[in-house]
C-alpha cells in the first residue's frame, strides 16, 4: 500500500501576482532555466517582455504586472513553478483544477497542453484585451467571518445583478462563483449600478484592476478570435484527471480533446466559472488527503476553505476550527506561503 498522501492541485487565477510576489520567479525558481526559457523566447518573438525580466525589476509597476498580456504570463510561471517543485515521492496527484485563469494553467499542469503550446494558450487569452479592456470586473463577499455562508447575501447580489442586466445600456454578469465571494462582471454603467445599490461591507464592494468582463457574453467576440487562433489539435488527453469550471471531470480515458478546446475558448470565456463547484467536485469524487494551492500568492485559500467549511469537510464547521486544523496538520497548503511551501517542495 502506498505511503504517499492524496493530493488535489489547485491553480490560481489573475491577480494573485503582486508587490509582495516581484522576485519570486528569482526566489524559488531559478534552477529551473529551460522552462523560463521556453516562456520568455516566445514572449520576446512577439515583443513583449520576458517574464524573468518582469520578475526581476526593481519596482512593482502597476502598468507592467497587471495588464493582462504580462500578468498572465507571470502566474503561469510562477505556478508552473511550484507544480514541477512538488515531491512526487510524497504526494500522488489524483487531479487538477483552477480558478477563472487558472484553468489554462491546469491544463499545462495535467499535460492536456504542451509546455510550448500552454505558453502560447496563455498569452494569446492574455493579450486578447490588450489595446482596450472589455468591461470590467468587482468581488463581493457572501460568507460572514467564520466563512459560513449567507444565502440570503447571495440571493441578494445575484437578484440585483438579474435586475441591472435587463435595464437599458447596463450589462452586468455573475463571473466567478468562488463560493466565499461573488466576482460579477459588467459594463461600466452596470458595475456603477450594482455598487450604488449593495450594501457595503467593509471595502466591498471591489473593483479588481485590469480585469475583463471575464467569463460573460461581452468576451464572445474574443472567444471566436481565440478558436480561430488556437487549433484543436494543440490540445491532448490529460495525464491525471482536470476538473472545469463547471465541475467537470475531463478523464485521461474518456477526454474528447475537440470538445476540450471548445470549453476551454468558448464555454469558459462566455459563461461563469463556477470554482466552488469545481472544489466540490475534486473533494468528493477524489478524496484528497491534502490540497496543494500553487502559487505565486495565496488568493484562492479562504474560498477552498469555505468549501470545505460548507460540506463540513472532516468534521470542519468554521473558520476557528479550520485555522486550529491547519496548526497541527493543514489540509490546505499554499505554496505562496514559505512556511507551507517547505512541507511539499524536493527539498
Amino acid at each position: 500500500m502506498s505511503s504517499k498522501q492524496r493530493a488535489l492541485v489547485i491553480c490560481p487565477g489573475r491577480g494573485c501576482y503582486n508587490k509582495d510576489q516581484l522576485g519570486y520567479l528569482a526566489q524559488f525558481h531559478q534552477n529551473k532555466t529551460a522552462m523560463i526559457d521556453t516562456i520568455d523566447s516566445y514572449r520576446q518573438s512577439l515583443g513583449y517582455s520576458g517574464v524573468s525580466e518582469l520578475d526581476a525589476m526593481e519596482r512593482y509597476s502597476i502598468n507592467a504586472h497587471t495588464r493582462g498580456e504580462n500578468a498572465s504570463a507571470l502566474i503561469y510561471a510562477c505556478a508552473m513553478g511550484d507544480n514541477q517543485a512538488i515531491d512526487l515521492n510524497q504526494y500522488d496527484i489524483c487531479a487538477v483544477t483552477g480558478n477563472s485563469m487558472g484553468w489554462y494553467i491546469a491544463l499545462a499542469v495535467a499535460q492536456a497542453v504542451s509546455p510550448q503550446h500552454a505558453i502560447e494558450l496563455v498569452t494569446t487569452m492574455g493579450s486578447m484585451m490588450e489595446k482596450k479592456l472589455i468591461g470590467g470586473q468587482l468581488i463581493y463577499p457572501v460568507t460572514d467571518e467564520q466563512w459560513q455562508a449567507l444565502p440570503k447575501m447571495r440571493e441578494q447580489a445575484l437578484q440585483l445583478v438579474a435586475t441591472i442586466n435587463q435595464q437599458v445600456n447596463h450589462q452586468l454578469y455573475l463571473s466567478i462563483d468562488l463560493g466565499a465571494f461573488l466576482v460579477i462582471a459588467g459594463d461600466a454603467a452596470g458595475l456603477k449600478a450594482f455598487e450604488q445599490q449593495i450594501p457595503k461591507i467593509d471595502k466591498y464592494p471591489m473593483r479588481l484592476l485590469n480585469h475583463g468582463a471575464f467569463h460573460t457574453p461581452m468576451l464572445k467576440e474574443i472567444a471566436e478570435q481565440a478558436q480561430q487562433q488556437i487549433s484543436p489539435s494543440t490540445f491532448n488527453k490529460p495525464v491525471v484527471p482536470l476538473i472545469d469550471g463547471m465541475g467537470k471531470i475531463w478523464s485521461p480515458y474518456a477526454t474528447d480533446t475537440k470538445q476540450l478546446h471548445q470549453y476551454t475558448l468558448d464555454t469558459q470565456v462566455c459563461e461563469p466559472y463556477y470554482f466552488d463547484k469545481a472544489i466540490d467536485v475534486a473533494i468528493k469524487e477524489f478524496a484528497p488527503d491534502v490540497l496543494i494551492v500553487l502559487g505565486p500568492g495565496n488568493s484562492l485559500s479562504s474560498s477552498v476553505a469555505q468549501r470545505l467549511i460548507e460540506m463540513k469537510w472532516q468534521g470542519i464547521s468554521s473558520k476557528s476550527e479550520f485555522i486550529a486544523r491547519q496548526k497541527n496538520n493543514p489540509i490546505i497548503i499554499a505554496m505562496g506561503m514559505p512556511d507551507q511551501r517547505q512541507l511539499v517542495t524536493i527539498n
